[in-house]
């Protein structure tokens, strides 16, 4: 059982989960808001709607790690998250209303966060932290997101605006499936570690710099995650051509997860998320000013292949080297809690309450460039080293 863990075969199997994954993130993320526009949503209902889900990713994703971490069974925690996602979305087709939506998307957000720290974890394990492998298999996600984002698109131009529910649930049963022929290695248990406090490793100024700074960029991409699609097609951009242009930034990042491994070791954590960041503001800055121009539209989309896959990399080589193996698990669920729950939220809160039905939309990115600023700002006092090293 040990080696099938190790095996090829059970590595394609990651690889395959990171597509469906990814992929179902990259139908309902990007097209939720089309899909609620659709139904009679307006914009503040939009941005307070998505703003209620996101919060359900503050308290989930700790209490499914703290079920794995004591557990010691990842894998069992990740096919039960795969299982409730799949039950709660499909009650999206049978419900309508403000609150009935909200709640049936916000628990299947919820259950969604026990998926990625699982995942994220049992490739750690079975690539034996190598970070080069580690990327080869995780850029399986952008594939799944990119096929998945530019078919949604597609669907939506020839069917309607529910297609990207419909597609959803194709893709979480897919990825139960596949959950179900996984293998998991044999923890083995540190034992210095475990006579230690994760909160001896939470109250460091350096993760404390690190958390704030992922909760800014967070924020920043609440206009995006919104309101990308809606503003695109305000703009003149058809469904399909919607799907390619969020597609071009995740292709790009396929070549980054290649590399990724190699540039963290060169270039150390702490100066890639920083010009990841920079570059980021610039990306919201684009949006803002030259969406209207089709090439400076797709300059700044490839501008996510760092805004998302540079930081995301660099971002799970740090915690994984922070926290170790006994406390990975939970040191990724504050991660997402509160740069994804926390400051997702008040990102599409934000957003929803600026967007003003497409008339604040240059207001909305040029407020989101300041904060990815900020955000590669909050690093700059912590020293290179203290982000390459355990405490």
């Amino acid at each position: 059982m040990q080696q099938r863990a190790f095996s090829n075969t059970n590595l394609l199997l990651l690889a395959f989960t990171y597509l469906c994954y990814f992929g179902q993130i990259g139908v309902l993320i990007p097209y939720l808001g089309v899909f609620l526009d659709a139904r009679g949503f307006s914009s503040a209902d939009i941005g307070q709607l998505m703003a209620f889900i996101t919060l359900s990713r503050i308290v989930g994703p700790y209490l499914w790690a703290l079920l794995a971490d004591k557990s010691g069974k990842n894998l069992r925690t990740l096919q039960l998250g795969c299982l409730l996602s799949l039950a709660t979305i499909s009650l999206v087709m049978l419900v309508n209303g403000f609150w009935a939506l909200t709640l049936a998307i916000g628990l299947m957000m919820m259950f969604n966060t026990a998926i990625l720290p699982q995942i994220e974890v049992l490739t750690m394990s079975c690539v034996q932290g190598n970070s080069t492998r580690y990327g080869r298999i995780r850029l399986w996600g952008s594939i799944g997101y990119i096929v998945l984002t530019i078919l949604t698109g597609m669907m939506i131009d020839i069917f309607s605006a529910e297609a990207p529910v419909i597609i959803t649930v194709v893709v979480l049963a897919l990825l139960f499936i596949g959950s179900l022929f996984l293998v998991e290695p044999q923890r083995k248990i540190e034992t210095e570690q475990s006579q230690t406090s994760i909160w001896h490793k939470i109250k460091t100024p350096v993760f404390i710099s690190f958390l704030l700074s992922a909760l800014l960029l967070q924020m920043s991409f609440g206009p995006y995650y919104g309101f990308f699609a809606l503003y695109a097609r305000d703009l003149g951009y058809s469904g399909q051509a919607t799907g390619w242009l969020i597609a071009v930034g995740v292709m790009v990042e396929v070549g980054i997860f290649i590399v990724a491994g190699g540039v963290i070791k060169r270039c150390g954590v702490k100066w890639i998320l920083i010009v990841s960041m920079g570059l980021t503001s610039l990306r919201w800055a684009l949006l803002a000013t030259f969406a209207h121009n089709v090439y400076l539209l797709i300059l700044s989309q490839m501008l996510h292949a760092f805004s998302f896959g540079m930081i995301h990399a660099a971002s799970i080589h740090f915690i994984h080297q922070y926290f170790g193996k006994t406390f990975q698990s939970r040191g990724q669920a504050i991660y997402i809690s509160v740069a994804f729950g926390i400051g997702g939220a008040i990102g599409n809160f934000a957003a929803g309450s600026l967007w003003a039905q497409g008339q604040g939309a240059e207001l909305t990115f040029w407020l989101a460039s300041t904060v990815a600023f900020c955000a590669a700002a909050c690093l700059l006092p912590i020293a290179s080293k203290d982000m390459n090293r355990k405490p």
